[in-house]
């Protein structure tokens, strides 16, 4: 991929693969958090962090590869998403039973 992408676009691709590698990992950890009265914020976390994972990386994805520069608004959306997912997730640890 380096022989095809300048020096901006690989650090750009690389970026959207490092958040998409963190938040998908973070996904996993909902699961531990949905079970009793966590469920509900357990779920609005994950579902943000899909959210923030389309939107944040895709479009980074998109700038890198296509050079889409239109998408590069969306992707402080997704980052937005991001923080709400974490904020529903540690919200979730405070819901569960020990």
């Amino acid at each position: 991929m380096q022989a095809r992408l300048d020096p901006h676009s690989l650090q750009l691709f690389e970026t959207g693969a490092r958040y998409h590698m963190y938040h998908a990992l973070a996904m996993g950890l909902t699961a531990f958090a949905i079970r009793d009265g966590a469920a509900p914020a357990a779920t609005v976390a994950c579902s943000f962090f899909l959210s923030g994972i389309l939107l944040f990386s895709g479009s980074l994805y998109l700038l890198a590869l296509a050079g889409a520069r239109g998408f590069a608004v969306v992707t402080p959306l997704g980052g937005v998403c991001f923080l709400i997912g974490w904020g529903a997730l540690a919200f979730a640890a405070t819901r569960m039973k020990v």
